[in-house]
């Protein structure tokens, strides 16, 4: 009954893709423009008004040419659909055939999106092509590489004056060649062989009869081999896993036994896929399934894991000690299954290709109701779980949160605690800490030197530039700089001394270092300044002191200047002097 439980998904898998492929093959055109192709082609009652349908095609167009081509494709008129190759007179006898491997090459690597196709007689003009030639789709060849198809404006040999679109001679010729390395070529030729040409026909939504036969048997084989592998995987681990002293391991391997038995059902049909040579949608519908049962049988194991998790996390000495922490790990262990159920639906709905965003809303509402009840310890649930995964830091960094520093000592599942400098040990709940500044030393791939140092100002020009060269002379010979960045150079004229200003990087991993490192430069700088012959500076005020004439006492009376008796020679007289005008 559980091999049954196990068969039932590949069976799904491949029956679901009836319900994939609903819309037209890759390379399966909508009724053709041309005049071939209307005349099959019945009227749509329901289509929608001319003015909504965009651009007139031509009948001469590259669109109705293809159009064309591939609607008597779909109907096995490869007759006449070779009329739409130029074949080379040699090969007239093969163009049938050669209509029909296009086709196959055609459904395999393109799907045609008719709206880029030019609907006009000219085709299209600015497309970099020469006049008459338009390019219609791309075949892959390997190595990433692509061989364009083009088609050809070309006189209509049954009506004279009229023209139509055929496939180049170029493109014709590579015909054999994409044909070859299709993946299905073998089962081809094989069902002609064997005088099964009726499964070579179209069935529905595009794929081949034998196609249809072939999904549901793929899956029945990949069952059956991914049964037998499964036994000799857990055999080889078992045997493995006995040889440890631990018992979880075996407990796991048990547990994940019947998604080990999937994954390697859903690897071989997965690597037998290529050769069922679906359309190109087909194909993409069913790695979408696959991708989806993958997720499955990953969130799966997942699942089962965590009983053991759990026990074995709970058998701990430390946990054993402590009734309420049994408790809360069961309690964890008992939401982390239904979070882990929760993500393997979204993630099988998200990979075939269900919108999930309503899903994920009506979880929201579901956590934020969650979130009230419990709102701090949920905080620093998640904070914790932030901390784990971004890693600002991990035990044993030197680090400085907001307005301290200290090296951390513990990560928990609700606080974090810190050793200060002072020897104090501060907790800090980790969602508040999750919210916080983290600045870690630890991290560090080099450390910055930056101080400025003062010149007295009797240094004088020459002084300036020998300090200033010795500077970076001691920089640049250490064996620890990093040279890539450096500044020495003379910032200003302080208010007691011309300063340098220093600033350098030291590729050492720790502050013992870098203290070691400074220490030795700092030292080179001292003997560069008395080599010079100046000296630095210190912090100085000068005092200027004046010897001026003693003031007459305050007591002493001023006595008052004498009168002149006679004006002193060359001096204006009142009457000599300027007036103005309202004088």
């Amino acid at each position: 009954m559980r091999d049954l439980r196990l068969l039932l998904p590949l069976v799904l898998l491949s029956s679901a893709l009836v319900l994939g492929v609903g819309a037209p093959a890759r390379a399966q055109a909508p009724p053709a423009a041309g005049a071939e192709a209307a005349a099959a082609s019945a009227p749509d009652q329901t289509s929608a008004p001319a003015e909504a349908e965009g651009p007139e095609v031509a009948e001469d167009s590259p669109r109705a040419s293809l159009q064309a081509y591939l609607e008597l494709s779909r109907q096995g008129e490869w007759e006449k659909a070779a009329r739409y190759l130029r074949v080379p007179e040699e090969r007239k006898a093969e163009a049938p055939l050669l209509a029909e491997r296009l086709k196959a090459v055609l459904n395999t690597y393109v799907w045609f999106d008719h709206e880029q196709i030019s609907p006009r007689s000219e085709g299209d003009l600015n497309d970099g092509l020469s006049r008459n030639v338009e390019k219609v789709a791309k075949i892959p060849v390997g190595n990433e590489r692509t061989e364009p198809v083009y088609m050809v404006r070309r006189p209509d040999p049954d009506n004279e004056g009229e023209y139509y679109w055929a496939f180049s001679r170029g493109t014709v010729g590579r015909i054999d060649g994409w044909y070859d390395q299709l993946p299905d070529r073998w089962i081809r030729e094989w069902l002609i062989g064997a005088g099964l040409e009726p499964l070579l026909r179209k069935g529905p939504f595009g794929l081949l009869w034998w196609q249809w036969l072939a999904m549901p048997l793929l899956a029945l084989l990949a069952w059956a081999l991914g049964r037998a592998l499964g036994r000799v995987t857990r055999a080889i681990l078992r045997r493995v896993f006995a040889r440890t002293r631990t018992q979880w391991d075996d407990r796991l391997l048990g547990r994940v036994g019947p998604p080990l038995t999937l994954a390697w059902g859903l690897v071989i049909f997965y690597a037998a896929l290529p050769k069922l040579g679906l359309t190109a949608q087909a194909d993409s519908i069913l790695r979408g399934l696959l991708a989806a049962g993958a997720a499955a049988v990953f969130f799966w194991a997942l699942w089962r894991s965590l009983d053991v998790l759990a026990d074995f996390v709970t058998t701990r000495p430390w946990a054993e000690e402590s009734p309420s922490t049994r408790n809360l790990l069961t309690i964890g262990a008992n939401l982390a299954k239904g979070v882990v159920a929760g993500l393997g639906v979204v993630a099988v709905l998200s990979a075939i290709g269900y919108p999930v965003t309503t899903l994920l809303a009506g979880l929201g509402i579901g956590g934020l109701a969650f979130a009230f009840g419990a709102q701090k310890t949920v905080e620093n649930l998640f904070g914790s779980i932030s901390l784990a995964v971004d890693q600002p830091f991990r035990v044993g960094d030197f680090v400085k949160v907001e307005d301290f520093v200290g090296t951390v000592e513990e990560i928990g599942l609700r606080s974090t605690r810190f050793r200060t400098l002072d020897r104090t040990v501060i907790s800090i709940p980790n969602g508040q800490l999750s919210d916080q500044r983290l600045e870690t030393f630890a991290a560090r791939d080099r450390m910055r030197l930056a101080t400025t140092i003062g010149l007295e100002y009797g240094t004088t020009h020459a002084q300036m530039l020998q300090v200033i060269e010795g500077f970076e002379r001691v920089l640049r010979d250490h064996e620890k700089i990093w040279p890539d960045a450096m500044v020495v150079k003379f910032k200003e004229f302080g208010a007691s001394s011309l300063d340098i200003e220093i600033m350098a990087w030291f590729q050492v991993p720790t502050w013992g270092d870098f203290q070691q490192c400074r220490q030795e430069v700092l030292l080179g700088f001292i003997k560069v300044v008395e080599d010079a012959g100046t000296a630095f500076a210190f912090p100085t005020q000068t005092l200027h002191v004046f010897n001026e004439k003693a003031s007459p006492s305050v007591n002493e009376p001023t006595p008052p200047p004498p009168a002149p008796s006679s004006p002193p020679p060359d001096t204006a007289k009142p009457e000599d002097l300027p007036v103005s005008d309202g004088d």
